[in-house]
């Protein structure tokens, strides 16, 4: 009897065992916490419905692999039994990794800033058992400290008032529900005069808020901690390109930020590659983790600083840029990888750093003049360690200690090769290895740009490469796409960002190609997207598709943050494809989309850059150029070559009835360059001189 007593009580202990779901999971950050003692759940119907049935608070916990501060809180918390042990009594607990499901996590970002005013990951938001938002934060210390709750009190305090004051907790959900749909509403108003949208003196004041707040010192906009602002830099060069001499500050400002940021910590002096930004002003301190889309968008900026500048300097950043991508972030049948962590053996940026006995062990008797340019101490720049950073440019640095500047630069790419085959030995940062259709289209128009750019020809291949693969393995039976792909598997039905990135891919690989394959898809997945995202009666397009049924409102995403907006780049998408397939429907809807946004844009510019940047084009007109003719592709990269941003680009030595621009013009052997904007075409010319002329006459120049 008291062996059978002994055995009820072990059963009911393990009855009660944690069971931690997140095992049979695929993301690198859900497995992280895969062994945690917290019952952590996905996102799911088992989490939700067991939520209702018990009448439990749900605790969602939100964050991604790179994320430093989402490895300490689960250090400190969420692999402490005691903690675990509240959690697992008290809540249903769930763990999201923010890069399978955006849709949610917008929605609990914006739940959390309109509570605290912030937001940032690790994310962790307090639901009402109908998933209902009610409290929430970011990072919790396990002891109070930095003028913030530990996380038990913080848990005790949420218990404590789910049971004694329920009351107070569902009319704070309701509440805050309620804030989110309204602030959602945007697009039903009235449209803004056109005639005061899109306008010139109102693209003038937009610049004039961008400058307000640049950095005019070390570049990039605001205070620490600095992000790329890829977008803004991108306004800047085209606002140079539209105003000439005038608008010098623009380009100066633009060419700094970027400067600025490959001479720092932020750029992987010895390894390429951009970190995803910098907690100092002077871009010396980054935070370590490497994400591909910051990369995409930095090579696609860099790549049109290029062609206006023809500095090599951003050839070299672009070569090696891709570089990193193709040996750290590249999978095996052309897929790009998400991101490196930050941490290595559980301390941030430690994969990165020297110390100045490391780099003379290394280099020997060249370590003096490589120490020196790259900032390298005894006492270190950060942390007692050092960060690669150029303080002072090659050209001046080879000046100030009586150097031969091409001897200089072999001494250096010598040394770099060096550090980076001995950092290869140390332990490695994770790799979130989950591949993901948004993020790899953006990097997919970075190698079109960089092509472009160039005119490598292995960047334009991986382009067709991975495109290949996207439309392989992302393909869903209805027509659509799936938004992650890993071990052979997609999963999660895509989102806005995904189908208007792709489009955007597709639109650039029509042009470094000539193939008008590329082209058809692009005005296919555009059809998608219209069925499937539109909201009825803005133009807008929600960030999830219709039928949905796990997240408690369908979002609007518009301002242009880390990525690009769903809603700017789809706007921007279907501004030219109405040109290249001559359907005015999709013009005024973007022309609809961008007056509903109000002045907003101008206002605001920083939040809204590529709105900005396609509120730019549509008010100084697109250029449409078509090249025809047996030698097609040799003029086509002689047109690469130039800085050309605002225009749409079809060229071929076949006419297509499904395009309008090519309609007419295919001339069998000879080959020329069609030019027309806004509704005035001229006369086809035989050479890139002469269709620059075109351009510069006063014709073509607002």
């Amino acid at each position: 009897m008291i062996r059978y007593s002994l055995f009820l009580v072990q059963y009911s202990k393990e009855m009660h065992k944690h069971t931690n779901l997140l095992v049979h999971e695929t993301s690198p950050y859900l497995l992280q916490h895969a062994h945690n003692p917290v019952n952590w759940y996905p996102w799911g119907d088992e989490a939700l419905g067991k939520a209702k049935a018990e009448n439990k608070p749900i605790l969602v916990s939100i964050g991604y692999a790179a994320c430093h501060w989402c490895h300490v809180m689960e250090r400190e918390s969420f692999e402490d039994e005691a903690t675990a042990e509240i959690m697992n009594d008290h809540f249903i607990n769930i763990k999201i990794d923010r890069e399978e499901r955006p849709d949610i996590d917008h929605i609990y970002m914006d739940a959390v800033q309109a509570m605290t005013g912030s937001g940032g990951w690790p994310l962790n938001v307090f639901l009402t058992p109908d998933a209902k938002p009610f409290y929430g934060g970011t990072y919790f210390p396990p002891k109070r400290a930095f003028n913030r709750a530990s996380w038990q009190e913080t848990l005790q305090s949420v218990i404590e008032a789910f049971r004694e004051r329920r009351h107070e907790i569902d009319a704070q959900a309701e509440n805050l529900t309620e804030h989110l749909v309204q602030s959602n509403s945007f697009g039903l108003r009235s449209k803004v005069d056109p005639d005061e949208v899109f306008s010139k003196a109102k693209l003038a004041e937009a610049f004039q808020a961008i400058m307000k707040s640049a950095d005019k010192e070390w570049g990039g906009f605001g205070k620490a901690p600095k992000f790329p602002q890829s977008f803004i830099i991108q306004f800047l060069l085209r606002y140079y390109y539209v105003n000439g001499p005038d608008a010098e500050a623009a380009l100066t400002q633009a060419l700094l930020s970027l400067d600025k940021m490959i001479e720092g910590g932020i750029y992987d002096q010895a390894g390429g590659g951009f970190a995803r930004y910098s907690t100092d002003t002077e871009w010396l301190a980054p935070h370590f983790e490497k994400m591909l889309y910051d990369n995409a968008l930095l090579v696609a900026v860099l790549s049109e600083a290029y062609q206006l500048t023809k500095a090599e300097k951003y050839k070299e950043v672009i070569g090696e840029t891709i570089g990193f991508i193709v040996r750290e972030l590249l999978h095996p049948e052309k897929g790009f990888y998400s991101a490196l962590d930050a941490d290595s053996e559980g301390e941030e940026g430690k994969f990165y750093v020297w110390s100045i006995d490391e780099i003379k062990a290394v280099l020997g008797e060249d370590a003096a003049i490589f120490c020196s340019y790259y900032d390298v101490t005894e006492q270190g720049n950060w942390e007692h360690k050092n960060i690669l950073r150029v303080k002072v440019p090659l050209e001046l640095f080879a000046t100030q200690n009586h150097l031969d500047p091409g001897k200089l630069r072999s001494l250096l790419e010598a040394g770099k090769k060096k550090l980076l085959s001995e950092r290869s030995k140390r332990v490695r940062p994770l790799l979130d290895d989950k591949i993901i259709l948004g993020w790899n289209a953006l990097m997919n128009t970075a190698c079109s740009k960089a092509y472009m750019a160039t005119g490598q020809p292995e960047y334009r291949q991986l382009a067709i490469d991975n495109m290949n693969f996207l439309m392989e393995k992302f393909r869903a039976g209805d027509g659509g796409f799936y938004h992650t792909w890993k071990e052979r598997i997609a999963k999660y039905p895509a989102f806005l960002d995904d189908y208007a990135f792709l489009v955007q891919a597709l639109i650039q690989l029509q042009e470094i190609t000539g193939d008008p394959e590329w082209l058809l898809k692009a005005k296919t997945v555009t059809e998608y997207v219209i069925a499937n995202f539109s909201e009825e009666g803005t133009g807008f397009f929600y960030f999830t598709k219709t039928g949905q049924a796990d997240v408690i409102i369908r979002k609007k995403e518009v301002y242009d943050g880390a990525v690009p907006s769903g809603n700017s780049v789809m706007a921007y998408n279907l501004f030219q494809l109405s040109i290249l397939f001559d359907n005015p429907g999709w013009k005024e809807r973007c022309l609809n989309m961008v007056s509903s946004l109000g002045l907003a844009v101008y206002r605001y510019p920083v939040s809204f850059g590529v709105w900005a940047c396609l509120l730019q084009e549509i008010t100084t007109g697109s250029l449409e150029v078509v090249i025809t003719g047996e030698k097609y592709e040799e003029l086509r990269a002689y047109f690469f070559e130039k800085y050309l941003p605002h225009r749409v680009l079809m060229s071929s030595a076949i006419e297509y009835a499904e395009f309008p621009l090519l309609a007419n013009k295919v001339s069998g052997k000879q080959t020329l360059i069609y030019l027309c904007k806004d509704f005035v075409c001229q006369q086809p010319v035989e050479t890139i001189e002469r269709f620059m002329s075109l351009i510069n006459s006063a014709k073509m120049v607002n």
